[in-house]
């Protein structure tokens, strides 16, 4: 969306008496200043039931990660308790937790999917 602003113009011409006619105005484009979307982390949660394989299965599906991407993260939210599976648009990343969190349960895994704004 783009704003006008309309300003009325300086006239030096002391022929019309420093009086401004009609039309005497100047229009200035006003651009919007666009702003980058925030950003919001999805972390995995470590549970003790959900499998690790599970897991790993998780990240590669939902988060595009390599095998050895996936093992590394699965490993840090093992021995960490959290971690990070990737970072998105609000979104991308609501539609990543519910998706990894309805596939857990049809799975019948506790495994929990959250999101927090970096």
């Amino acid at each position: 969306m783009l704003n006008w602003t309309i300003t009325n113009a300086q006239n030096d011409d002391d022929n019309n008496g420093g009086q401004q006619g009609p039309g005497t105005g100047t229009v200035v484009k006003v651009r919007p200043k666009t702003q980058k979307p925030a950003m919001y982390r999805v972390l995995l949660l470590n549970d003790d039931y959900t499998p690790m394989e599970f897991v790993v299965h998780v990240l590669e599906r939902f988060f595009n990660k390599s095998r050895e991407a996936a093992t590394e993260i699965m490993l840090h939210v093992h021995h960490r308790g959290v971690g990070v599976c990737g970072v998105y648009t609000y979104e991308v990343a609501e539609t990543k937790v519910g998706q990894v969190i309805d596939f857990a349960r049809r799975h019948q895994h506790p495994l929990q999917c959250t999101m927090e704004k970096e």
